[in-house]
């Protein structure tokens, strides 16, 4: 059954919005399931959210998702398992230049709609919500995919080239000297990648084949100028 994905800073009142959800939306027959982050970081975070999506059950994400490409990739997931997904924000909380930026939702894109906010003792809008869930058409898997097999070639071209520029990017910078904890920077991309130790290109060479996998879902034209910075903000999430 459906995907719910919360989003917000820490301090916003997620986690007892998750709880909220799950008392709201389990009933007879269906259980209502929270994830949230937990050790081994982002990969088991949707490891264990494509474990549990089902035909029967609702998932909940309580996690920060604080950039694009997690909640992109949750979004792929739900997709591929065929079922109806929504975005809530929970609004406010803190800042600081200890935490991670936190990329607000933009309901253009397509994996951050429909998008639901709440702010403080707000009262969710459970109507919303459970119609976005229980009354919306489940998404075919792949769909967008065949129905623009052109775009899709072209895509998938971009995909490809501008994933391998980071990598390279990322390869060299190690090559020449760069040590963890230092700013590598990529071209055409403003934020830049900081590694916790040194990455080897096996292991770059997998998490691009991950990225492109789940990326590769729902080709889209308006994605492409985000593409490198979505890859750069993956790696930086999955290199731990």
């Amino acid at each position: 059954m459906p995907l719910v994905v919360l989003c917000g800073r820490p301090g916003s009142g997620r986690s007892r919005r998750a709880a909220e959800l799950r008392e709201a939306l389990r009933g007879a027959g269906r259980a209502a399931h929270v994830v949230s982050e937990a050790e081994g970081g982002r990969a088991a975070l949707r490891a264990e959210v494509e474990r549990l999506l089902s035909r029967r059950d609702v998932v909940i994400v309580d996690a920060g998702n604080e950039v694009r490409s997690i909640r992109y990739e949750l979004y792929c997931a739900a997709r591929q398992a065929g079922t109806p997904s929504c975005l809530l924000l929970c609004a406010g909380g803190r800042d600081g230049p200890e935490l991670p930026p936190f990329e607000a939702p933009d309901p253009r894109n397509r994996w951050d709609r429909p998008l639901f906010a709440v702010c403080g003792e707000e009262p969710l809008p459970l109507g919303a919500i459970r119609a976005a869930l229980f009354e919306s058409a489940a998404p075919a898997p792949h769909r967008a995919t065949r129905s623009q097999p052109l775009q899709s070639c072209g895509f998938l071209h971009s995909l490809d080239r501008r994933t391998q520029d980071v990598l390279d990017a990322v390869v060299a910078a190690q090559r020449d000297g760069a040590l963890p904890g230092e700013v590598i920077r990529v071209p055409g991309v403003a934020e830049g990648l900081v590694l916790s130790r040194p990455v080897s290109v096996a292991e770059l060479s997998r998490l691009r084949r991950q990225f492109i996998s789940y990326t590769k879902m729902q080709p889209s034209d308006e994605n492409l100028p985000q593409l490198a910075s979505m890859f750069v903000q993956y790696l930086s999430r999955s290199i731990q």
